[in-house]
């Protein structure tokens, strides 16, 4: 029997936030046995009142369906969080398992700050996947939990067969200028648990090479970067 391996990793971008000249990301797993995982889902389609900084752009089935992908190709979406700039569209892929870090789950629960999306990421027991701490969810693909944005937030590691390990770190470290172990001040997110993941990642991408470290929301990195169709393999 073939062992899972990946195979490819697309870029999206779904929407942005103009003011800041901010990109809304998405991402794209596929392995060669045929696995769709996404990463992340990106703005629900109608924006509340209080997201009026954000914008949808090319929506990530319309991203999805340039590769001849549909909604039900995505067996599993990995959240990163719960935010309103990532989970905004779960509840559009109805085959997919969500795979997301127990304590962000449980914390969201209970949290304001995630309620207005509840009806995209509160998924049936059923089609949860909760994993506690870092975790491969298949080879090649590592969940690294990175608490301090919120409770739970997760970065992934993606081996790549050709580019090699490309670490995305969602939002742990959401700029190039905050990856750093001394950030100039204002470029790195504030707090005792984003600075221990921001750490925690910069020991991650030197001892497995990172030949790629792709942040959140990085205007001037992502405007560099392989976007759908193009792909990183």
């Amino acid at each position: 029997m073939n062992q899972t391996t990946v195979k490819t990793l697309f870029l999206m971008q779904v929407g942005s936030m103009p003011e800041y000249r901010i990109p809304i990301v998405c991402y794209l797993v596929q392995t060669t046995d045929g696995r769709n995982i996404l990463i992340d889902t990106g703005l629900p389609e109608h924006l509340p009142e209080e997201a009026s900084d954000f914008q949808n752009g090319e929506d990530v089935t319309q991203h999805l369906a340039r590769i001849g992908l549909t909604p039900d190709d995505i067996d599993t979406v990995i959240s990163t969080h719960y935010d309103i700039d990532h989970a905004g569209r779960h509840a559009t892929f109805p085959r997919a398992r969500f795979v997301v870090q127990r304590a962000h789950h449980q914390d969201a629960a209970t949290n304001p700050r995630f309620a207005p999306l509840r009806a995209q990421w509160d998924q049936p027991a059923d089609r949860l996947h909760l994993v506690d701490g870092d975790t491969t969810l298949v080879p090649g693909v590592d969940l690294i939990e990175t608490s301090g944005h919120v409770p739970g937030h997760q970065s992934v590691l993606v081996r790549l067969p050709q580019t090699g390990p490309v670490l995305l770190t969602v939002d742990a470290v959401p700029f190039g200028g905050g990856f750093s172990t001394d950030p100039p001040e204002g470029s790195a997110p504030d707090g005792e648990r984003s600075r221990a993941s921001t750490l925690k990642l910069l020991d991650l991408a030197e001892r497995e090479q990172a030949t790629l470290v792709i942040f959140g929301h990085d205007q001037s990195q992502w405007a560099t970067l392989k976007q759908l169709p193009d792909a990183y393999h």
